[in-house]
């Protein structure tokens, strides 16, 4: 008991620092992966603006950087992560390779979920006269929230594992905490709380998006 006492502000601080890196990330991995998913589907749909290079293009930028292991890409985008936050550590400076890498993640699982839309619905709007802009905001966006919902819950998930190997170059949070004093110097009592901690973060979140989700169901 007294030894986790010590550590308590140590994991407080790293908890704090993994909640800014899988906010800041899953911000941007909404904000920009949401456009690039509606592109990716509206691009390879013949009901609605198909264009074949354009959809190629964007698929293969989207697996290349999914392909990459996180530990790399964040490697490889440190002179850029550096320039952009003027820092070379910190959760601030690992929130660059955590978007990086996210906003690709939610882009497909964004695609899916409109893949799971109706063609009859979409049909239907084309019938009446809706324009692309009103059949991706009153159509396809309303019916895929469900996928949606899923999608910002997985890619939060994946976040919180990549912001633990994130710990690797100084990014900080948990897994920063983990490798310093868990590994390093061999003390099991931190190693053991902050996988216990991952494991609470994570669990909350499957529960928060699963209710959000039966809400949905329900509406």
């Amino acid at each position: 008991m007294q030894r986790l006492s010590e550590i308590a502000p140590l994991l407080y601080r790293a908890l704090l620092e993994t909640t800014l890196m899988v906010s800041v990330s899953i911000f941007f991995a909404v904000l920009v992966g949401l456009p690039l998913g509606i592109l990716l589907y509206v691009t390879a749909n013949p009901l609605l603006f198909r264009i074949k290079p354009l959809n190629q293009v964007l698929g293969a930028i989207t697996n290349v950087i999914r392909s990459f292991p996180f530990i790399i890409l964040i490697v490889a985008i440190m002179p850029v992560a550096t320039w952009l936050t003027n820092s070379s550590h910190g959760p601030v400076f690992a929130s660059v390779a955590l978007s990086i890498a996210a906003i690709p993640l939610f882009a497909r699982l964004a695609e899916t979920s409109f893949n799971g839309v109706s063609k009859g619905v979409i049909e239907a709007s084309i019938a009446g006269g809706a324009s692309l802009p009103l059949i991706i905001t009153d159509v396809l966006i309303p019916e895929a929230r469900r996928g949606l919902t899923q999608g910002i819950t997985l890619t939060i998930i994946s976040i919180i594992a990549f912001s633990a190997t994130a710990g690797v170059v100084g990014g900080g949070g948990i897994g920063d905490l983990a490798i310093r004093y868990g590994y390093y110097r061999y003390d099991t009592v931190t190693m053991v709380a902050t996988v216990v901690v991952l494991i609470i973060i994570v669990q909350l979140v499957q529960l928060i998006g699963d209710f959000l989700t039966r809400r949905q169901e329900g509406n």
